[in-house]
């Protein structure tokens, strides 16, 4: 996932408008993060033109502490994981703005999953299995977005929140009743693996977002949600950015996806009901 794997700290300075960054599950933690914010917000802060107002941002690896966060009244925007986004954004009142793309990949990936060699032809094989993704905390995502375009999933099927994505894989390739689901960056990486041969992928969705630029409510007005659209979108074209960049593992910010973003929401509403 996420692209903001070890990606953004605090400043360590009292902002008065704080940037919260949350991919639950993967490597990286606020502390490790620390170096590399610094550079971030520098980088954007130089386009802005506010007086006064300091810019800072917060990266949290566990779900429970980026929703704690996004609570706080000088929290106004966020770089969320989709199904992060998708299970909160009613409750938080996430207002989609862009996406952001990974270094060296895209705005929109698939998820795939993946089983032992010839154990699942469709998803009523599933019955009683168990099924392990970074994607876990999210299960209406994992039943609606992720694969919801191949068939209702079996409620016996157990889904479960985990970033052991390694020892998953080993288990499901000795043919235990694991299935994984992977995002575009870990199923690439599948060839790679001494025991592959032993799996296959069963399954791919459709290219989904892979992260979300969202706005809170209404605590930014519109004239600096603007601008910091702006910021974003142009720090790939500032050659001096390019290392903050880097240093968050982001190339660049795109306009929003608004259809792919909505047929997304759609499944996830129905995986819901």
């Amino acid at each position: 996932m996420l692209v903001v794997v070890g990606l953004i700290c605090s400043t360590g300075l009292a902002a008065d408008l704080t940037m919260v960054v949350c991919a639950p599950g993967y490597p990286g933690s606020t502390a490790e993060a620390r170096s590399a914010m610094e550079g971030f917000a520098a980088a954007v802060t130089t386009s802005l033109s506010w007086d006064g107002d300091a810019f800072g941002a917060e990266y949290f690896e566990t779900e429970d502490a980026g929703v704690a966060r996004f609570a706080a009244s000088d929290v106004g925007l966020g770089l969320v994981t989709l199904p992060f986004f998708l299970e909160h954004s009613k409750t938080l009142d996430l207002r989609a703005e862009m996406l952001a793309v990974p270094s060296g990949r895209s705005a929109m990936e698939p998820w795939s999953l993946v089983a032992g060699n010839g154990l699942i032809d469709g998803p009523r094989d599933l019955d009683g299995w168990q099924l392990m993704s970074l994607a876990g905390h999210s299960e209406a995502f994992v039943r609606g977005p992720a694969l919801a375009d191949w068939g209702e999933l079996p409620a016996t099927l157990t889904v479960t929140f985990s970033g052991a994505v390694l020892s998953s894989l080993r288990k499901a390739a000795r043919g235990e009743k694991i299935a994984v689901l992977l995002d575009a960056e870990q199923a690439g990486a599948l060839d790679r693996l001494p025991f592959a041969e032993d799996l296959e992928i069963v399954h791919r969705s459709p290219p989904l977002p892979v992260s979300v630029v969202c706005f809170v409510g209404d605590r930014i007005n519109p004239a600096k949600r603007a601008e910091l659209a702006r910021a974003l979108e142009g720090l790939a074209d500032r050659p001096e950015a390019a290392e903050a960049m880097a240093g968050v593992r982001l190339e660049r910010f795109d306009p929003l996806d608004t259809a792919a973003l909505e047929r997304a929401a759609a499944a996830f509403d129905a995986a819901v009901e």
